[in-house]
């Protein structure tokens, strides 16, 4: 498999294929389906039929959304952990000020450019965008959910 290929900002984001190709589409397919359904007429069956599919988006939603959160959380850690370890003295008393989102995206930045990609993300207030694609050197996250 190709997932130990060189990342970078084009191709960083992970597919799951059974998740983005086949479960969400299939369980969206069966929401509209059910929806139309209520258009014959609203019935206990088709109440059901579509409460359940209501149901399965939102569980499919949320357990990537959560899978999501958690690893963000864990992200934030370790790359508060980096920065303490990484940066100047001058930039240490600010890692609070490090948001989640600017972590997630600064995960990538290689040890040397770290330092200042941190100045960058909290002068400018960037953006996870605008970070990754100042990253010169990626280091990989073969581990992403």
């Amino acid at each position: 498999m190709s997932e130990k290929r060189p990342q970078n900002y084009a191709n960083h984001v992970k597919w799951v294929p059974l998740f983005h190709y086949v479960a969400m589409p299939l369980l969206g397919i069966n929401l509209v389906l059910a929806l139309v359904g209520l258009l014959d007429g609203i019935t206990v069956e088709t109440l059901n039929r579509a409460g359940v599919a209501v149901g399965l988006m939102l569980a499919l939603f949320f357990a990537r959304v959560n899978a999501l959160k958690a690893q963000d959380r864990v992200i934030r850690l370790e790359e508060r952990m980096r920065m303490a370890r990484l940066l100047p003295d001058d930039l240490k008393p600010r890692i609070e000020e490090v948001t989640t989102a600017q972590c997630v995206a600064l995960r990538f930045a290689d040890d040397d450019e770290l330092p200042a990609l941190v100045r960058r993300a909290l002068d400018e207030k960037a953006d996870q965008k605008t970070i990754k694609q100042a990253i010169e050197n990626w280091r990989p996250d073969y581990q992403r959910v």
